[in-house]
């Protein structure tokens, strides 16, 4: 027996989805009282890894983009699940390390000041944009549709490669500056 969902249903899963999964990051970072002895687990390495991470998928949406427009679609589908990974594997470990850490202070000053705080904002509604783009992308690609999936992927390209590249940025001003 085949399953069949419309893409009604399916984009309606993925905008609930990705509404719980920041909403759940929300929670996390902002509203939750870690526990006794919570903080005691060691997780400094992780902000590094986040980084790497972030690099790792905008090199291969980069290497991606160029393969499509070479005709490779096979390395283009290679390159674009490969980004897909790096990117969950950073949301794991980005939750992990908020989970066991909480947050981290921005310590600049001057103007770099300002800097920060608006790549770090615009990174962060972005990537609330990006989730739900990424997905509906990858959804219309696996499902065949390729009249639908290179016009979002047109919008989803561009906006998550800058949010794994200001995530790195973010990274740079807060751990290395």
């Amino acid at each position: 027996m085949k399953f069949q969902f419309s893409n009604r249903t399916v984009l309606t899963s993925i905008v609930i989805l990705s509404a719980g999964i920041l909403y759940f990051l929300f929670w996390l970072i902002y509203l939750r009282e870690p526990a006794p002895g919570e903080s005691s687990f060691e997780v400094s390495f992780l902000p590094a890894v986040n980084a790497l991470l972030n690099s790792m998928s905008a090199s291969c949406l980069i290497l991606g983009y160029l393969a499509i427009r070479k005709g490779n679609r096979t390395r283009h589908i290679k390159l674009m699940l490969s980004a897909l990974t790096f990117s969950s594997l950073f949301l794991i470990s980005y939750l992990t390390y908020h989970a066991f850490h909480g947050d981290t202070s921005f310590q600049g000053e001057g103007w770099l000041r300002p800097l920060y705080f608006f790549i770090l904002i615009s990174h962060i509604l972005l990537s609330a944009v990006v989730l739900p783009l990424v997905l509906t992308t990858v959804y219309f690609a696996a499902t065949g549709n390729f009249n639908r999936h290179p016009k979002i992927a047109r919008v989803t390209l561009p906006l998550w490669l800058y949010v794994s590249v200001s995530g790195v940025l973010v990274y740079l001003m807060l751990y290395q500056l």
